[in-house]
């Protein structure tokens, strides 16, 4: 069975979940240009995404609540949109910590923050193609995971360098600030893989 028909007008969700993955790119992008150049204009960008994100899901949970026939499972739009959403609001409260910690980026945190936006990019370039050409939409979220795999590389290398030598009491609050950060950071990762399996399995249904 195809997704759908070839050609057709996007569905409501789907134009949901473009427009959640378009504003988590947006939010990722604004986080990646702070840690380079710090500026308060990509604070409010980033927190402005997050808000706009959640106001189009709660528009799509309540469609989703009123639609009786959908186009694909309603667990996986919910499944889905949740996983997008998450996304973003993760890389929101990483700024937030940044903030609060006043912690400076640094090599682990940019690499991470990188792979992430790019990831976010195949999500929505993923998401984008589901109607047309579903093929192409699961290649995108394969590479989803595997930009995910290396965040957790990178996750990894940035946690034991964090306890390679002693540190002072300082040294440890330090520790604790970017450890905290780190977690964050992999927890966004872990969104995207998931958000990249929901759409896999819609190919996998509908195609």
């Amino acid at each position: 069975m195809k997704l759908f028909a070839r050609n057709r007008k996007k569905n409501r969700f789907l134009e949901l979940l473009i427009k959640q993955a378009e504003l988590t790119v947006q939010g990722l992008d604004a986080l990646r240009r702070y840690l380079r150049e710090p500026n308060p204009k990509l604070i409010e960008e980033l927190n402005r995404a997050e808000k706009e994100g959640d106001e189009v899901r709660r528009v799509l949970v309540d469609e989703l609540n009123d639609t009786f026939v959908t186009p694909f499972d309603r667990e996986d739009i919910f499944a889905l949109s949740l996983n997008i959403d998450d996304i973003l609001d993760y890389a929101d409260t990483t700024m937030d910590e940044i903030k609060l910690f006043e912690v400076e980026g640094n090599p682990y945190i940019e690499r991470i923050v990188s792979l992430l936006a790019d990831a976010a990019m195949e999500i929505y370039r993923a998401v984008q193609q589901l109607q047309d050409h579903p093929n192409v939409a699961s290649d995108h979220a394969v590479r989803a995971k595997a930009l995910e795999n290396r965040v957790e590389h990178v996750y990894r290398e940035a946690l034991a360098d964090l306890f390679k030598t002693p540190k002072d009491i300082d040294g440890m609050m330090q520790i604790l600030k970017l450890r905290e950060i780190y977690r964050h950071l992999s927890n966004a990762a872990d969104q995207g893989d998931e958000a990249a399996d929901v759409i896999g399995d819609i190919v996998v249904k509908w195609l």
